[in-house]
């Protein structure tokens, strides 16, 4: 009998489920679980209003938990710390510079550009809801 606990996904807390989901769904290039799908125009969405995932052909998933509220992390004042970022990862300069681009375009925030750095490039965003997440060039 198999007694380890499987790792399943990462829940991030959300005013808006929908919204936030759309968000990494566009940016990762992530799917709907069956029956999570964005409802037609002018449709009701109740499972925007209450918990969604989106799965990685790989097999990681990432759910969307609504919140009445949620104070946004103040990274990197220790005010409200972040308590959970995600990594990202691009294979290059060019790919990252891409990942910024399309981040910005979908509604995050850059919060770091250390984009530069000769041992590591990377930016810090802030996603629509607040949370942190890092995009960085690692070529493995």
């Amino acid at each position: 009998m198999e007694t380890t606990p499987k790792f399943r996904q990462v829940v991030l807390d959300t005013t808006d489920a929908r919204g936030l989901a759309e968000f990494y769904r566009q940016l990762l290039g992530l799917e709907y679980r069956k029956g999570d799908e964005r409802p037609a125009e002018g449709e009701p969405d109740p499972l925007g209003q209450d918990w969604l995932v989106l799965r990685n052909p790989g097999g990681s998933q990432l759910a969307f938990q609504h919140v009445d509220e949620l104070p946004e992390a103040a990274w990197p004042a220790p005010d409200r710390p972040q308590q959970l970022h995600l990594d990202l990862t691009v294979p290059d300069v060019e790919a990252l510079d891409a990942a910024h681009d399309k981040a910005l375009g979908l509604g995050a925030r850059m919060l770091l550009d250390r984009s530069a750095d000769p041992q590591e490039p990377l930016r810090v965003y802030a996603d629509p809801s607040g949370h942190p997440f890092c995009v960085f060039v690692s070529p493995n």
